[in-house]
């Protein structure tokens, strides 16, 4: 009798421990911070935090160069760094000014693609990173505290209506585009 009664209390506290666990991640979500979502638009060079679908902001960015183009698809949120260390061929380079993370880091389920802040802002508006979003350090510190790991992510390479719809017309980026090769070789871009 004694053996079979050790196993029931075992389920029964094992059970308890669960159902408590499940009611306290209930109550979190609840009271905790609503669920956002991030629209980049690559062509746009544009980044969209969104609530229950209402836009809270935008930000320009730069997105990957052609030859290390920005991943497209659908991910989410599943790290946070603030201040990162930048880890890349044998090299290690710690936060600070020379840092090309910048001050935050926001990692993406797509391996080894995130949305970060930078040591080069001039480079905001092009294609000029190497596939992951990039921002000025003031704009991904405030998109920092407005996102948490589980956002999701949504990454578009061409306009859709749900891009006309947060970010304009596609005029607009018909003309920047036209006009681009001009202006990245005056300014030293390539």
């Amino acid at each position: 009798m004694f053996r079979t009664e050790v196993p029931l209390k075992k389920l029964a506290l094992a059970t308890g421990v669960m159902l408590m666990a499940a009611a306290e991640a209930i109550a979190q979500e609840k009271t905790g911070k609503p669920a956002r979502r991030i629209v980049v638009s690559l062509p746009d060079r544009k980044l969209a935090v969104l609530e229950d679908d209402r836009v809270l902001k935008v930000y320009d960015t730069a997105v990957g160069a052609p030859v290390t183009p920005s991943p497209t698809g659908d991910f989410t949120i599943v790290t946070r760094v603030s201040h990162p260390t930048w880890y890349t061929k044998g090299r290690t380079v710690p936060p600070g000014a020379a840092n090309p993370l910048g001050t935050r880091w926001l990692g993406l389920s797509a391996k080894g693609y995130g949305i970060h802040g930078t040591n080069r802002p001039s480079s905001i508006g092009h294609d000029a990173s190497h596939g992951c979003i990039r921002m000025r350090n003031r704009d991904v510190e405030e998109l920092f505290e407005m996102v948490s790991v589980g956002d999701a992510v949504e990454m578009y390479g061409e306009r859709s209506p749900e891009t006309e719809r947060l970010f304009g017309s596609s005029t607009v980026v018909a003309m920047r585009a036209a006009s681009e090769p001009a202006a990245q070789t005056a300014a030293g871009m390539h």
